[in-house]
């Protein structure tokens, strides 16, 4: 077996997957412990040579998928992915880089891509990006509408939330959001008693129509990239099946051809140079007397 092809075959290894993703999840401990004083103050330096050791193995996995997969290495989107974080991770702790430093816990984010459940998710969220911003752009037109109504109804009732438009947009979503916003409409309602009316029909085409079709189009997006998953695992068994039967029929074919011995003519074929009767043995003949 080619160096290329057992370098793939380890990276492909069930174990050798689980203990990069072992490294991933102690490193996240690792990064969050340093987040403590108490901690720092006592193995501040032992935390510090574990991140020097979980960055060389991240550098060392990543080297060896790029030797392993050459070209198809940069195709992957996950694959610039885990560049980019292994990158920042090499960025000096000193000089005007340092606030970088504070991205290290982005590593943490190699879990979506090292665990394969996590990455169907990330994928069917993106596949859902088209339907979701079309959800946006509902949301925030519905948002403006009301907004603008609410600055013109009730701007001198409640200026503290609906002075001018962008006050009233911030208000508006923290009603959509559902935080505190009895305590809006009480102040509204105290000077303007339909106020109600207004925030019912805004909860209502927000919260419950609006913000449920985004869980709607995830879900059909998951469905859809279930589906088409599984469509392409059984294309590729197919292509599978057709590959051997193809070289099978070769082989058919070149056993067939002129000037090779069929297999079934062979087996019949009965060699006829030693068909010679063997010389047949006198019996031996006994006289027996008689008692």
């Amino acid at each position: 077996m080619p160096d290329r092809e057992r370098v793939r075959s380890s990276l492909e290894n069930p174990l050798v997957e689980r203990f990069v993703i072992a490294v991933i999840v102690f490193n996240a401990i690792t990064i969050g412990a340093e987040t403590s004083p108490f901690l720092i103050e006592r193995i501040g330096g032992l935390l510090h040579v574990a991140d020097r050791i979980v960055v060389a193995i991240f550098v060392v996995e990543l080297a060896a998928r790029l030797y392993a997969y050459r070209g198809a290495f940069f195709k992957d989107p996950w694959n610039w992915f885990d560049t980019v974080i292994v990158a920042i991770a090499l960025v000096p702790a000193s000089g005007p880089a340092s606030v970088l430093r504070a991205l290290r816990i982005l590593r943490a984010l190699r879990l979506v891509a090292a665990v394969p459940s996590m990455r169907k998710v990330v994928n069917a969220l993106l596949a859902a990006t088209p339907g979701m911003a079309s959800i946006v752009g509902l949301l925030a037109l519905v948002m403006y509408v009301f907004a603008v109504l609410a600055t013109q109804l009730f701007g001198e009732v409640a200026p503290d939330y609906f002075d001018e438009l962008p006050t009233s947009l911030f208000s508006l979503f923290q009603v959509m959001t559902g935080e505190a916003w009895p305590d809006i409409a009480d102040q509204v309602m105290d000077e303007i008693p339909w106020a109600w009316t207004f925030f019912v029909i805004y909860i209502l085409m927000t919260t419950f129509v609006v913000l449920n079709l985004f869980v709607a189009v995830v879900v059909n997006a998951m469905d859809d990239y279930n589906t088409s998953a599984e469509e392409q695992r059984t294309e590729d068994k197919l292509n599978t099946v057709l590959k051997e039967l193809s070289r099978l029929n070769a082989t058919v074919e070149a056993m067939r051809a002129p000037g090779t011995t069929n297999t079934a003519d062979a087996a019949d074929t009965v060699d006829t140079t030693d068909m010679t009767p063997a010389p047949r043995q006198e019996s031996c003949t006994c006289d027996l007397r008689a008692r």
